[in-house]
């Protein structure tokens, strides 16, 4: 199969790396000015394996492709899209975005039934151009049964590297089901400066943690997703403790979150159904502050 792969940092790369390992053509696509300086090649360190593998890139797409890997952040979607010069030949969409309502901007770009909304729950961080370094004990690959027929082959690849992967009916449920344990996650972590663990061990921080994820869950019931609150928390509890969020990372690091993507459907969501999220708002007012502090975010 040929992807390409739009977006080439952890999350990416991680899954550029492993199509890669099992024989399928990857294209990453970058900006222009970098094509030239991206290595021509992925290395992966991961709990899984380690491993270099060839890959192709280019500056914008061209050619066909099975499948179009959207892994950007939020913030960058737009911008990234300009690369997809010709759409004609792709014939499936894969969008690994947080949240929820990129799902809508890329179906009204490539039409409704080539966009299969997946999720991805790992910790893989870009450490330099062509390097990716996966550091969490576990990758969760959730996707539309939409896709089940084009993407058995790939779900497969995934699975056989060590990846949990499921096919999900409710696309409410396939995205609500991450964002319930993202969002509180990254917020908390954010709003502290701190990794889960020193979360965990403080009692009146973890319970703020705690109501943070019901309150997402309520949200998520709302918005019609059938998501255990529970075993989200009891997921939560089991986390490395010195796991960090991508928008701790790049809070820390003085780089624009995707704090919108992450909290705004939990807040809009909130206010759309009467209900009320008030350790979710009380993390964003934090979270914004922080950036106040910060001229280069």
């Amino acid at each position: 199969m040929r992807h390409a792969i739009l977006g080439a940092g952890g999350v990416g790369g991680l899954i550029g790396a492993v199509l890669a390992k099992y024989g399928d053509n990857v294209t990453l696509v970058v900006r222009s000015n970098k094509v030239e300086s991206q290595p021509r090649e992925l290395s992966l360190e991961s709990t899984f394996g380690k491993f270099t593998v060839p890959v192709l890139v280019v500056g914008e797409i061209m050619d066909a492709y099975d499948v179009l890997w959207v892994a950007t952040k939020a913030p960058q979607l737009e911008s990234a899209l300009a690369s997809v010069r010709s759409a004609g030949g792709i014939h499936t969409v894969v969008p690994l975005l947080n949240g929820v309502d990129h799902v809508k901007v890329l179906r009204e770009r490539f039409g409704h039934d080539r966009v299969v909304p997946a999720t991805i729950a790992v910790e893989a961080e870009r450490v330099a151009p062509g390097t990716i370094v996966h550091r969490s004990p576990f990758v969760r690959f959730n996707v539309s049964s939409m896709g089940k027929h084009s993407l058995e082959p790939v779900v497969q690849k995934f699975s056989n590297f060590g990846f949990e992967c499921k096919f999900i009916d409710n696309e409410a449920t396939l995205l609500w089901s991450k964002l319930v344990f993202l969002a509180p996650l990254a917020l908390a972590g954010t709003a502290a400066g701190t990794p889960i663990g020193a979360i965990k061990q403080d009692p009146a921080s973890n319970a703020r943690l705690e109501e943070a994820v019901r309150e997402a869950g309520a949200v998520a019931a709302a918005s019609g997703a059938t998501v255990d609150a529970e075993a989200v928390l009891n997921t939560i509890r089991n986390l490395p403790g010195g796991m960090q969020s991508s928008m701790q990372k790049d809070v820390a690091a003085g780089r624009q979150p995707e704090l919108d993507a992450i909290a705004g459907p939990i807040l809009r969501g909130a206010e759309a159904h009467g209900l009320k999220v008030p350790v979710t708002a009380e993390y964003v007012e934090t979270i914004k502050a922080r950036l106040r502090e910060l001229p280069s975010a």
